[in-house]
């Protein structure tokens, strides 16, 4: 079972309960300015090497989804309406477990899809997406987390970032064990997940996509997706980090629609 955090302000049994699941290198507490502004029942969950769940394992998207799926059964009342809201590589999870029918004993009443990736669609682009991510695994396993963290926020899609929101994210997320972080980017690697999107569209479930009005690449997954979507003004990658009263609203305005 994962570490997770549960906080009950309604007690309305039929309000849904807003489940977050993090991105690489982050932890349930990169929601907290989201929450704060939602009057909602909430849960945030550290997902595999991350956070409280740092000694917990998995071996791929299966064990990673499925260890999901046990968190939530154990921690919620049976039946209770669900949430998922996910950033980045955990927007990829709830995908996952949404796409493959993980979910189907739970009350899944919609996806929040924030700058996840659907998938490639070519094996040229899986292969070096691989070869790629197994660089970055190989120097988070063996050098300093602060001198990988500089480099990897230079990255294009943190493009937005300025000098000090870098610094800041360095220094937050040099609480991680490199070696943790090797293990989930080599379980989890794009270059190991379907193309999602085509059998998400195929579910009867509401799911709302959201991006950065800076976020050049994924706001162009979102225009092409065909999904609903919500470009977010002045904000890149991290929406939920960047304008997190933005983003709540976007997760009011789905509960109400829906």
């Amino acid at each position: 079972m994962l570490a997770n955090q549960v906080k009950r302000c309604c007690h309305q049994s039929n309000q849904p309960v807003l489940v977050f699941l993090h991105g690489l290198l982050g932890s349930g507490a990169d929601w907290q300015s989201v929450v704060s502004k939602l009057e909602h029942d909430w849960m945030t969950i550290d997902l595999p090497f991350h956070g409280e769940s740092h000694a917990v394992e998995c071996d791929g998207f299966d064990s990673c989804v499925a260890l999901v799926v046990e968190t939530l059964a154990a921690t919620l009342q049976e039946n209770t309406p669900i949430i998922l809201v996910g950033y980045s590589l955990g927007a990829r999870v709830a995908m996952m477990a949404a796409a493959t029918g993980a979910l189907k004993d739970l009350n899944i009443q919609g996806l929040i899809l924030e700058g996840g990736n659907f998938g490639l669609s070519s094996a040229a682009e899986r292969e070096s997406r691989w070869a790629n991510d197994q660089r970055w695994a190989d120097r988070f396993a063996n050098e300093s987390i602060e001198q990988v963290l500089a480099d990897w926020y230079l990255q294009p899609v943190f493009s937005s970032l300025n000098h000090e929101q870098r610094q800041t994210l360095i220094a937050t997320r040099s609480d991680n064990l490199g070696g943790q972080i090797a293990k989930m980017l080599r379980a989890t690697s794009l270059a190991k997940q379907p193309y999602l999107l085509f059998d998400l569209k195929s579910l009867i479930l509401p799911m709302h996509y959201v991006c950065g009005e800076h976020d050049t690449k994924f706001r162009a997954l979102a225009q092409q997706s065909g999904l609903a979507f919500s470009q977010v003004a002045s904000a890149g990658h991290n929406v939920h980090k960047e304008q997190p009263k933005a983003f709540a609203q976007i997760i009011e305005d789905f509960i109400l629609q829906h």
